[in-house]
Protein backbone atom coordinates (compact mmCIF):
# COMPACT_ATOMS: atom_id res chain seq x y z
CA UNK A 1 0.00 0.00 0.00
CA UNK A 2 1.37 3.60 -0.96
CA UNK A 3 1.68 6.60 1.16
CA UNK A 4 -1.48 8.21 -0.52
CA UNK A 5 -3.32 4.73 -0.14
CA UNK A 6 -2.87 4.60 3.71
CA UNK A 7 -3.27 8.88 3.77
CA UNK A 8 -6.73 7.79 2.14
CA UNK A 9 -7.82 5.26 4.69
CA UNK A 10 -6.62 7.36 7.65
CA UNK A 11 -8.95 10.13 6.33
CA UNK A 12 -12.01 7.19 6.07
CA UNK A 13 -11.39 6.26 9.30
CA UNK A 14 -11.40 9.80 10.99
CA UNK A 15 -14.29 10.56 8.92
CA UNK A 16 -16.10 7.27 10.92
CA UNK A 17 -15.59 8.90 14.35
CA UNK A 18 -16.20 12.17 13.52
CA UNK A 19 -13.27 14.31 14.01
CA UNK A 20 -13.62 16.14 10.72
CA UNK A 21 -17.30 16.96 11.79
CA UNK A 22 -19.06 14.62 9.94
CA UNK A 23 -21.91 12.35 11.88
CA UNK A 24 -20.06 9.69 13.47
CA UNK A 25 -21.49 6.25 12.19
CA UNK A 26 -23.40 4.15 14.74
CA UNK A 27 -21.49 0.96 16.14
CA UNK A 28 -21.96 -1.95 14.89
CA UNK A 29 -23.33 -5.30 17.16
CA UNK A 30 -19.37 -6.80 17.23
CA UNK A 31 -18.02 -3.17 18.48
CA UNK A 32 -20.58 -2.89 20.67
CA UNK A 33 -20.19 -5.89 22.94
CA UNK A 34 -16.40 -5.56 22.58
CA UNK A 35 -16.84 -2.33 24.03
CA UNK A 36 -18.84 -3.75 26.89
CA UNK A 37 -16.39 -6.39 27.55
CA UNK A 38 -13.63 -3.75 27.59
CA UNK A 39 -15.36 -1.68 30.20
CA UNK A 40 -16.11 -4.96 32.10
CA UNK A 41 -12.42 -6.08 32.13
CA UNK A 42 -11.54 -2.13 33.25
CA UNK A 43 -14.09 -2.03 35.72
CA UNK A 44 -12.54 -2.96 38.62
CA UNK A 45 -9.85 -0.33 38.34
CA UNK A 46 -12.29 2.22 37.23
CA UNK A 47 -14.29 1.37 40.51
CA UNK A 48 -10.98 1.40 42.49
CA UNK A 49 -9.84 4.40 41.30
CA UNK A 50 -13.58 6.32 42.03
CA UNK A 51 -13.67 4.72 45.15
CA UNK A 52 -10.24 5.41 46.41
CA UNK A 53 -8.65 8.06 45.04
CA UNK A 54 -11.28 10.50 43.07
CA UNK A 55 -13.97 10.23 45.68
CA UNK A 56 -11.25 11.20 48.93
CA UNK A 57 -9.51 14.02 46.85
CA UNK A 58 -12.62 15.32 46.59
CA UNK A 59 -13.79 14.68 49.65
CA UNK A 60 -10.38 16.22 51.91
CA UNK A 61 -10.88 19.00 49.20
CA UNK A 62 -14.31 19.78 50.79
CA UNK A 63 -13.03 19.29 54.03
CA UNK A 64 -10.63 21.45 53.99
CA UNK A 65 -13.28 24.29 54.15
CA UNK A 66 -14.58 22.91 57.03
CA UNK A 67 -14.29 23.01 61.14
CA UNK A 68 -14.47 18.83 60.72
CA UNK A 69 -13.79 16.02 63.57
CA UNK A 70 -14.66 12.70 63.07
CA UNK A 71 -17.19 12.52 66.12
CA UNK A 72 -19.14 15.65 64.93
CA UNK A 73 -20.67 17.07 61.82
CA UNK A 74 -17.87 19.12 59.17
CA UNK A 75 -19.53 22.93 59.89
CA UNK A 76 -18.21 25.08 57.11
CA UNK A 77 -15.81 27.96 57.74
CA UNK A 78 -13.74 28.80 54.27
CA UNK A 79 -10.48 29.65 54.10
CA UNK A 80 -10.36 29.53 58.22
CA UNK A 81 -8.04 26.55 57.85
CA UNK A 82 -5.54 27.94 55.47
CA UNK A 83 -5.15 31.18 57.08
CA UNK A 84 -4.62 29.47 60.66
CA UNK A 85 -1.46 27.42 59.25
CA UNK A 86 0.09 30.83 57.83
CA UNK A 87 0.51 31.17 61.42
CA UNK A 88 0.90 27.68 62.83
CA UNK A 89 4.57 27.57 64.32
CA UNK A 90 4.56 23.98 64.03
CA UNK A 91 3.08 24.32 60.47
CA UNK A 92 6.21 26.10 59.66
CA UNK A 93 8.43 23.86 61.29
CA UNK A 94 7.49 20.67 59.57
CA UNK A 95 7.51 22.80 56.55
CA UNK A 96 11.54 23.82 57.38
CA UNK A 97 12.23 20.18 58.43
CA UNK A 98 11.16 18.47 55.18
CA UNK A 99 12.53 21.34 53.03
CA UNK A 100 16.34 20.46 54.78
CA UNK A 101 15.66 16.65 54.01
CA UNK A 102 14.48 17.52 50.35
CA UNK A 103 17.61 19.71 49.75
CA UNK A 104 20.05 18.25 51.68
CA UNK A 105 19.47 14.42 51.55
CA UNK A 106 18.21 14.11 48.29
CA UNK A 107 21.30 15.24 46.83
CA UNK A 108 23.62 13.17 48.65
CA UNK A 109 21.47 10.05 48.00
CA UNK A 110 21.61 10.55 44.50
CA UNK A 111 25.43 11.43 44.89
CA UNK A 112 25.94 7.93 46.41
CA UNK A 113 23.88 6.07 44.40
CA UNK A 114 25.49 7.40 41.24
CA UNK A 115 29.14 6.84 42.91
CA UNK A 116 27.99 3.09 44.13
CA UNK A 117 26.77 2.18 40.63
CA UNK A 118 30.07 3.61 38.65
CA UNK A 119 31.67 1.61 41.15
CA UNK A 120 29.43 -1.62 40.91
CA UNK A 121 29.81 -1.49 36.61
CA UNK A 122 33.18 -1.62 36.94
CA UNK A 123 34.52 -5.01 35.78
CA UNK A 124 35.98 -6.96 38.89
CA UNK A 125 35.43 -10.56 39.96
CA UNK A 126 32.74 -11.49 42.16
CA UNK A 127 31.08 -8.12 40.18
CA UNK A 128 27.47 -9.86 40.67
CA UNK A 129 27.90 -10.52 44.45
CA UNK A 130 28.48 -6.79 45.34
CA UNK A 131 25.54 -6.24 43.21
CA UNK A 132 23.29 -8.20 45.06
CA UNK A 133 24.56 -6.97 48.41
CA UNK A 134 24.71 -3.51 47.59
CA UNK A 135 20.60 -3.76 46.88
CA UNK A 136 19.44 -6.32 49.59
CA UNK A 137 19.17 -3.34 51.95
CA UNK A 138 16.45 -1.85 49.60
CA UNK A 139 14.55 -4.64 49.67
CA UNK A 140 14.31 -5.18 53.57
CA UNK A 141 10.67 -3.55 55.20
CA UNK A 142 11.06 0.13 56.15
CA UNK A 143 10.67 -0.77 59.79
CA UNK A 144 12.93 -3.30 60.43
CA UNK A 145 15.37 -1.24 58.68
CA UNK A 146 14.80 1.60 60.99
CA UNK A 147 14.95 -0.54 64.19
CA UNK A 148 18.06 -1.78 63.14
CA UNK A 149 19.37 1.74 62.35
CA UNK A 150 18.16 2.54 65.72
CA UNK A 151 20.82 0.27 67.61
CA UNK A 152 23.88 0.99 65.08
CA UNK A 153 22.92 4.52 66.50
CA UNK A 154 22.32 4.10 69.70
CA UNK A 155 24.68 6.78 71.61
CA UNK A 156 25.45 3.83 74.69
CA UNK A 157 25.84 0.46 72.48
CA UNK A 158 25.76 1.61 69.02
CA UNK A 159 28.50 -0.01 66.73
CA UNK A 160 28.79 3.29 64.77
CA UNK A 161 29.18 5.31 68.00
CA UNK A 162 32.07 2.85 69.19
CA UNK A 163 34.06 2.86 65.96
CA UNK A 164 34.13 6.71 65.97
CA UNK A 165 35.29 6.26 69.83
CA UNK A 166 37.57 3.79 68.66
CA UNK A 167 39.17 6.54 66.60
CA UNK A 168 38.81 9.28 68.85
CA UNK A 169 36.71 10.94 67.33
CA UNK A 170 33.50 12.26 69.87
CA UNK A 171 30.30 10.21 69.26
CA UNK A 172 27.23 12.50 68.75
CA UNK A 173 24.21 11.63 70.61
CA UNK A 174 21.73 11.05 67.59
CA UNK A 175 18.49 10.74 69.93
CA UNK A 176 18.59 13.53 71.82
CA UNK A 177 20.81 16.18 69.69
CA UNK A 178 18.44 18.20 67.72
CA UNK A 179 21.25 18.90 65.40
CA UNK A 180 21.89 15.32 64.84
CA UNK A 181 18.92 13.68 64.46
CA UNK A 182 18.55 14.68 60.96
CA UNK A 183 21.84 13.74 59.91
CA UNK A 184 20.84 10.53 61.42
CA UNK A 185 17.79 10.08 58.94
CA UNK A 186 19.86 11.00 56.11
CA UNK A 187 22.19 7.99 56.68
CA UNK A 188 19.41 6.18 57.28
CA UNK A 189 17.78 6.79 53.93
CA UNK A 190 21.34 5.64 52.41
CA UNK A 191 20.74 2.37 53.63
CA UNK A 192 18.13 1.44 51.06
CA UNK A 193 19.32 3.71 47.99
CA UNK A 194 19.47 0.26 45.50
CA UNK A 195 16.57 0.92 43.65
CA UNK A 196 18.76 3.99 42.83
CA UNK A 197 21.55 1.92 42.02
CA UNK A 198 19.89 -0.09 40.06
CA UNK A 199 18.24 2.43 37.81
CA UNK A 200 21.22 4.17 37.28
CA UNK A 201 23.57 1.04 36.27
CA UNK A 202 21.07 0.36 33.91
CA UNK A 203 21.82 3.64 32.50
CA UNK A 204 25.67 3.15 32.58
CA UNK A 205 25.59 -0.10 30.83
CA UNK A 206 23.86 1.87 27.98
CA UNK A 207 26.58 4.48 27.49
CA UNK A 208 28.07 3.83 23.92
CA UNK A 209 31.56 2.20 23.95
CA UNK A 210 32.51 3.98 21.27
CA UNK A 211 32.17 7.07 22.72
CA UNK A 212 34.55 6.73 25.59
CA UNK A 213 37.44 4.77 23.80
CA UNK A 214 37.02 7.88 21.17
CA UNK A 215 37.40 10.44 24.51
CA UNK A 216 40.25 8.17 25.82
CA UNK A 217 42.24 8.09 22.44
CA UNK A 218 42.20 11.76 22.28
CA UNK A 219 43.78 11.87 25.77
CA UNK A 220 40.39 12.24 28.83
CA UNK A 221 41.23 10.29 31.62
CA UNK A 222 38.66 8.12 33.76
CA UNK A 223 37.33 11.41 35.70
CA UNK A 224 36.98 13.65 32.60
CA UNK A 225 35.21 10.39 30.75
CA UNK A 226 33.15 10.42 33.48
CA UNK A 227 32.45 13.98 33.68
CA UNK A 228 32.13 15.00 30.34
CA UNK A 229 30.27 11.43 28.52
CA UNK A 230 28.59 9.54 31.16
CA UNK A 231 27.37 12.15 33.11
CA UNK A 232 25.58 13.94 30.80
CA UNK A 233 24.07 10.58 29.15
CA UNK A 234 22.50 9.44 32.40
CA UNK A 235 21.32 13.00 33.17
CA UNK A 236 17.65 11.49 31.94
CA UNK A 237 17.48 9.20 34.87
CA UNK A 238 19.22 11.76 37.35
CA UNK A 239 15.83 13.98 36.58
CA UNK A 240 13.97 10.53 37.30
CA UNK A 241 15.42 9.98 40.35
CA UNK A 242 15.39 13.71 41.42
CA UNK A 243 11.59 13.79 41.22
CA UNK A 244 10.78 10.33 42.33
CA UNK A 245 12.83 11.28 45.39
CA UNK A 246 11.77 14.92 45.99
CA UNK A 247 8.04 13.65 45.78
CA UNK A 248 8.84 11.17 48.00
CA UNK A 249 10.87 13.05 50.73
CA UNK A 250 8.05 15.49 50.91
CA UNK A 251 5.82 12.85 52.22
CA UNK A 252 8.64 11.42 54.46
CA UNK A 253 6.81 9.65 57.44
CA UNK A 254 7.30 6.02 58.46
CA UNK A 255 11.04 6.54 59.79
CA UNK A 256 10.62 9.83 61.40
CA UNK A 257 7.86 7.98 63.25
CA UNK A 258 9.67 5.36 64.48
CA UNK A 259 12.66 7.59 65.00
CA UNK A 260 11.15 10.21 66.88
CA UNK A 261 9.17 7.68 69.21
CA UNK A 262 12.96 6.35 69.95
CA UNK A 263 13.99 9.64 71.04
CA UNK A 264 10.95 9.66 73.46
CA UNK A 265 8.23 10.79 71.62
CA UNK A 266 4.39 10.14 71.80
CA UNK A 267 1.85 10.66 69.55
CA UNK A 268 0.93 13.54 71.00
CA UNK A 269 5.10 14.46 71.28
CA UNK A 270 5.99 13.51 67.70
CA UNK A 271 8.92 14.82 66.33
CA UNK A 272 11.28 14.75 69.17
CA UNK A 273 13.97 15.74 70.42
CA UNK A 274 12.57 19.44 70.13
CA UNK A 275 10.87 19.18 66.98
CA UNK A 276 13.47 17.99 65.13
CA UNK A 277 11.73 15.41 63.74
CA UNK A 278 8.65 16.81 63.22
CA UNK A 279 8.17 16.49 59.14
CA UNK A 280 5.50 17.58 57.36
CA UNK A 281 3.49 13.93 57.08
CA UNK A 282 4.11 13.19 60.81
CA UNK A 283 2.28 16.70 61.28
CA UNK A 284 -0.14 15.59 59.13
CA UNK A 285 -0.75 12.52 61.07
CA UNK A 286 -0.59 14.27 64.58
CA UNK A 287 -3.21 16.82 63.43
CA UNK A 288 -6.00 14.41 61.38
CA UNK A 289 -5.76 11.15 63.87
CA UNK A 290 -4.55 12.56 67.36
CA UNK A 291 -5.92 15.97 67.56
CA UNK A 292 -9.00 14.40 65.20
CA UNK A 293 -8.83 17.92 63.10
CA UNK A 294 -9.59 16.26 59.79
CA UNK A 295 -10.56 19.89 57.94
CA UNK A 296 -7.50 21.00 59.38
CA UNK A 297 -5.23 18.37 58.25
CA UNK A 298 -6.89 18.41 54.83
CA UNK A 299 -5.88 21.63 54.48
CA UNK A 300 -2.28 20.96 55.01
CA UNK A 301 -2.74 17.89 52.45
CA UNK A 302 -3.93 19.80 49.79
CA UNK A 303 -1.10 22.44 50.34
CA UNK A 304 1.85 19.67 50.44
CA UNK A 305 -0.32 18.59 47.15
CA UNK A 306 0.60 21.88 45.68
CA UNK A 307 3.72 22.53 46.95
CA UNK A 308 4.80 18.95 45.29
CA UNK A 309 2.94 20.02 42.21
CA UNK A 310 4.93 22.86 41.98
CA UNK A 311 8.08 21.60 42.50
CA UNK A 312 7.37 18.83 40.18
CA UNK A 313 6.67 21.28 37.76
CA UNK A 314 9.70 23.60 38.14
CA UNK A 315 12.23 20.51 38.09
CA UNK A 316 10.92 19.75 34.35
CA UNK A 317 10.65 23.10 33.00
CA UNK A 318 14.40 23.37 34.31
CA UNK A 319 15.49 19.81 33.59
CA UNK A 320 15.82 21.07 29.81
CA UNK A 321 19.29 22.93 31.05
CA UNK A 322 21.46 20.13 32.00
CA UNK A 323 19.54 17.07 30.59
CA UNK A 324 20.51 15.41 27.56
CA UNK A 325 18.60 13.22 25.10
CA UNK A 326 19.85 11.67 22.26
CA UNK A 327 18.57 12.85 19.03
CA UNK A 328 17.50 16.40 20.68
Amino acid sequence: MTVIDESASAIKVARKQGIFGHKREPWSPRTRRAFITGMLFISPWIIGFLAFTLYPMVASLFYSFTEHHIRAPAEWIGLANYRELLTDPKFWKALYNTIYMVVIAVPISLLFSFVCAVLLNLPVKGQSIYRVVYFLPSIVPVVASTMLWLWILNPQTGILNSILDVIGVRSPNWFNDPYWAKPGLILLGLWGVGGTIIIYLSGLQDVPVHLLEAAELDGANWLHRLRYITVPLVSPLTLYNLIIGVIAMFQYFTQAYIFGAAAGGTSVTLGAPLQSTLFYSVYLYQTGFVYLRMGYASAMAWILFLVILGVTILMLRTSSRWTYYAGS
